[in-house]
């Protein structure tokens, strides 16, 4: 199954703001709303996210479809490094590969486009499938902060196939 990034815009919020209230999805991410997410308050949430300049946020999509499955980011772009956050909100499309081509495409837009040096992620212990995706394209484990496991992926280490 092939996918593609595109710019998040504020229209996704239709879509999103189920995956915020789906509590299977925020099983294995570092972080989960602790309310009801609104259609207003994911639109908010979206329109102000898209003004951060030190951040790049993708909607994940299917190619064949144009459905519009997850999320893909760099947060705190600064000094060549950023942080690489990925949600897949669709559980449909769970176990199916997608995390790694979609690791791989935003590390590929982080060196090649914007020449950042090192990309790193933070996740929790039992989510084996990102870290599995992660280590596929060249992220290493660093170290263990707050009982979260930090990986590193630095150009050189990236994985261009």
């Amino acid at each position: 199954m092939e996918i593609y990034l595109r710019s998040l815009n504020e229209q996704d919020a239709k879509i999103s703001y189920q995956w915020r209230n789906n509590p299977k999805v925020w099983r294995n991410t570092r972080f989960k709303p602790l309310e009801a997410i609104s259609l207003q308050l994911e639109q908010e949430w979206i329109k102000l996210a898209l003004t951060n300049k030190d951040e790049k946020r993708f909607a994940i999509c299917i190619k064949e479809t144009n459905e519009y499955i997850g999320n893909g980011q760099l947060t705190d772009i600064i000094e060549g490094r950023a942080q690489y956050h990925i949600f897949i909100g669709e559980v449909k499309y769970w176990g199916m590969g997608i995390g790694k081509r979609v690791a791989w495409l935003v590390l590929d837009y982080a060196f090649n486009t914007l020449g950042l040096k090192e990309v790193y992620a933070y996740f929790k212990p039992e989510n084996i499938a990102s870290i599995k995706a992660c280590e596929k394209n060249g992220f290493i484990f660093k170290e263990v902060v707050n009982g979260e496991l930090l990986f590193i992926c630095q150009k050189e280490s990236f994985n261009m196939n």
